[in-house]
């Protein structure tokens, strides 16, 4: 095939985006940055309505479409109704960023069933069921498409009082290869980001002790921000990743170069 033009490699014009996720921090940040490279874009959100229309404010300025979509993407039925009202609004679906998850801290001994459930949901069972009714959608459609699942470095290197989280996001990694092997043959590549610590506001008064070690730890010198993970994102969704599938990209400032905590 013919490779396109250096210019043509980040140009997402005419394509749609959904990100699960987006009504604040990371996901907000990840859709903001496909619509500056020209996507229409769906923000989805769980609770954070305020939030969402806002991300859609900011996208509809620079001249994209956009849309809010309420949507609990660990059901089922609302992620095929997510599917569905996305595609009909905007034209399709050309990328799935399945970024939605929780990030509780408990020891271990401590995490009840519940919380075990709810984090499991959360972080794996969203994705699986964001990404099939997703690539559902591109086979009918019949032109590809690229998906990438936000895991993290605690797939890798797991963190003290993140037993239920680590275990989630090893999830996400395997079953990121596992999709990618399934769904190549049609066309639809599957790929996955592993950030290391993102800021967020809260984050150094919830787990000072993990961010002290990590910033002790990281060669760069400074934990990520939301454009660190959404530019990986922008890559593997990308015609500059065309022939990539299945692979897992940190990023991390280098902090897995060694034992971190």
């Amino acid at each position: 095939m013919t490779a396109p033009a250096p210019q043509q490699l980040l140009d997402f014009a005419g394509k749609v985006v959904l990100v699960t996720g987006a009504g604040s921090g990371l996901g907000s940040g990840i859709a903001l940055r496909f619509a500056e490279a020209g996507a229409s874009v769906a923000v989805n959100y769980r609770a954070s309505g305020a939030g969402a229309a806002g991300v859609v404010a900011r996208i509809e300025s620079l001249g994209r479409k956009a849309l809010a979509v309420q949507a609990d993407v660990t059901d089922a039925t609302a992620v095929r109704a997510l599917i569905d009202k996305v595609a009909s609004a905007l034209g399709g679906l050309d990328v799935l960023i399945n970024n939605a998850g929780s990030y509780p801290v408990t020891p271990l001994l401590q995490i009840s069933e519940s919380e075990w459930e709810a984090v499991i949901a959360a972080n794996l069972r969203s994705a699986h069921l964001c990404t099939q009714a997703a690539a559902r959608h591109m086979l009918r459609q019949e032109r590809g498409g690229a998906i990438v699942n936000i895991t993290s470095i605690e797939a890798h290197n797991p963190a003290p009082g993140h037993a239920h989280y680590n275990a989630a996001k090893a999830g996400l990694l395997m079953y990121t290869r596992a999709a990618a092997q399934e769904l190549g043959p049609h066309g639809i590549r599957v790929n996955s980001v592993s950030p290391g610590l993102i800021a967020r506001e809260g984050l150094e008064q919830a787990w000072p002790e993990g961010v002290s070690a990590y910033l002790r730890a990281v060669p760069l010198g400074r934990w990520g921000g939301p454009d660190d993970v959404a530019d990986a994102c922008l890559f593997l969704a990308s015609a500059a990743a065309r022939w990539i599938t299945g692979v897992d990209l940190l990023v991390d400032g280098g902090v897995m170069t060694h034992r971190i905590f």
